[in-house]
């Protein structure tokens, strides 16, 4: 791409610039700042929604008894069951467990504790899920 053709169309990036790279009238590649690309603005908003619609779903697992409160922690904070554990340095196994309701209400107060820490949050925080997905939340992200 040349240098005069990177795209400023604004978005995501709140009147911030990023760097792409471009063709100056050299022939030799240099930064240049852009303030975005509708296309990548789109498709991100796109990609939030989708998270806004799984953590709600983790909602809805949660209030049918399903799922445990660790589990909406996890999904608002884009984990999966793995890097979960590998961030408590627990086995899988035991954090998939502790995300069954009966599992986490046997949770000793230290490991709800380093729980609560993986996702810097206090550890009352940690047993409660709010009502509803602010969908704004993720667009912000």
């Amino acid at each position: 791409m040349k240098k005069e053709d990177v795209p400023q169309d604004g978005g995501m990036n709140d009147g911030l610039r990023e760097i792409s790279y471009a063709v100056n009238e050299d022939g030799k590649y240099v930064l240049v700042p852009s303030l975005g690309w509708e296309p990548k603005t789109i498709s991100n908003d796109q990609a939030w929604e989708i998270i806004a619609e799984e953590v709600t779903d983790v909602l809805a697992q949660i209030r049918a008894g399903k799922r445990s409160p660790l589990a909406y922690h996890m999904a608002h904070n884009l984990m999966n069951v793995s890097l979960l554990a590998k961030y408590v340095r627990l086995p899988r196994w035991k954090v998939k467990w502790h995300l069954r309701p009966s599992g986490f209400k046997r949770l000793s107060p230290e490991l709800l504790e380093h729980y609560a820490d993986v996702f810097e949050i206090p550890m009352e925080q940690l047993c409660h899920v709010p009502d509803a997905v602010d969908s704004e939340t993720y667009k912000k992200q």
